[in-house]
């Protein structure tokens, strides 16, 4: 008699016949695990495909408007400078009192009274009323034009300015057909954008103001955030006692983290503009609310850091005879230090696109100038864009969206500063 068992189908020493994996049973069942395995690999790939077109679309709409608003159109005035200014001198306008005596010349009723000689009633659809402005940057940036008969490169009204990029009515289009008929239009990198400030008219608005409004904001809350953010982890991982106030800190840390951000703004509101009465609508102010905002996250970020770091590097540090603080300062925090990058970048990250705390302690003034100091007036550029996106005028709609590229840009500098960084200080063990 043969006791020998079938190769696919064992028995357990107590008795219980094992698996047979080559049984038809089995097999079946190794095929839906492995079709369910399939269809988890297609759901992924189709997350990411549709993940990645919605992307797409966003960049695809948004830089089709935006590159717009880089653009601008310009209208070619002949103004004879010496006849107009009763032969003025550059050495006028040079030196310490060249505005004033620039101001005195009249330059805006001469750039009219060309303007009014040149195209006549149709002036007034072609230029807007600042558009004399341009003709005295260029004298100031040029003395010597002031003794020539010439001809000046006018911004264009935002209808006509439109009408060049395909999105006018049929009367500028118009209009814009016979100015570049005559080879009096023209266009080309608008600058202006780049280096000016809010306006109410869209051909000349800029975002300087408001990114150097938001540079100097996130210089304050990193300053402020930082720092706190990283003592407070250490002290919390390293040095703190184990009891329920020390739970208390903990929890109320991961719930701050956790809040809406305008609770942050209406707390703005009411300590740092009521209390203490500092300045409204201030980068100071706002950066204090952002690094309220942002220092949970580069706590928790710290804690997890620092708590990573391997037990053996703290017991070698004092085994050699290093100070506990010398331990946590020379070992431990440069360890955590990639880690701890990484929760500031995400901190400053939803820091840089905040607008609602920011709106509840002003920060949406209408600035001609950039802020010179922490205590200015400033806005930010989140908040420019709120500000555009709900202006009547549909010029402000493609300089919506070129402010957000340039917030794209800055997010996106800053974050590959911030990742240079952590690479950099990161140590393998």
């Amino acid at each position: 008699m043969n006791n020998t068992a079938s190769p696919a189908i064992e028995t357990t020493a107590v008795g219980h016949r094992s698996t047979d994996w080559q049984g038809e049973a089995m097999q079946k069942r190794i095929a839906k695990r492995y079709a369910a395995e399939r269809r988890f690999k297609y759901m992924g790939l189709a997350a990411v495909a549709i993940s990645s077109l919605f992307l797409a679309f966003l960049l695809f709409v948004m830089i089709g408007n935006g590159l717009k608003g880089f653009i601008k159109t310009e209208v070619a005035v002949p103004i004879d400078f010496v006849s107009a200014t009763g032969g003025a001198s550059p050495d006028q306008l040079a030196g310490e009192n060249a505005e004033r005596n620039l101001n005195s010349l009249d330059i805006a009723g001469i750039v009219n009274t060309a303007i009014e000689i040149e195209y006549g009633t149709d002036g007034s659809e072609i230029f807007t009323e600042n558009s004399w402005t341009d003709v005295r940057d260029a004298l100031l940036s040029n003395p010597a034009l002031i003794t020539q008969n010439t001809s000046v490169w006018l911004t264009a009204k935002s209808e006509l300015d439109r009408a060049a990029k395909d999105d006018s009515n049929e009367k500028y289009e118009a209009l814009y057909a016979k100015l570049k008929d005559a080879g009096k239009v023209q266009s080309g990198f608008n600058w202006g954008f780049l280096t000016g400030s809010d306006g109410t008219d869209p051909a000349r608005v800029g975002i300087w103001g408001a990114f150097k409004g938001s540079l100097i904001t996130m210089l304050v809350t990193l300053s402020l955030a930082f720092p706190i953010g990283v003592l407070a982890a250490v002290y919390l991982e390293e040095y703190a006692p184990r009891n329920r106030a020390t739970d208390f800190i903990e929890v109320s840390i991961n719930n701050l983290a956790a809040v809406p951000s305008i609770i942050f703004g209406l707390l703005g509101l009411v300590v740092f503009l009521s209390w203490l009465d500092m300045s409204r609508s201030s980068a100071l102010v706002g950066g204090l609310v952002l690094a309220l905002m942002t220092m949970p996250v580069i706590v928790i970020a710290g804690r997890n850091s620092i708590k990573s770091v391997p037990p053996s590097i703290r017991e070698a540090a004092l085994g050699v005879g290093a100070s506990p603080i010398q331990v946590v300062f020379h070992h431990v925090l440069p360890l955590a230090l990639p880690g701890i990058m990484t929760g500031t970048i995400i901190g400053m990250a939803r820091a840089l696109g905040e607008t609602a705390p920011l709106l509840m302690i002003g920060m949406r003034a209408f600035l001609t100038s950039p802020p010179q100091g922490i205590t200015d007036p400033s806005t930010v550029l989140p908040v420019q864009i709120y500000l555009w996106s709900d202006e009547v005028n549909r010029g402000f709609v493609e300089k919506t969206s070129a402010a957000i590229i340039v917030l794209l840009l800055f997010l996106l500098t800053m974050n590959a500063l911030a990742i240079y960084l952590r690479n950099r200080f990161e140590t393998r063990w």
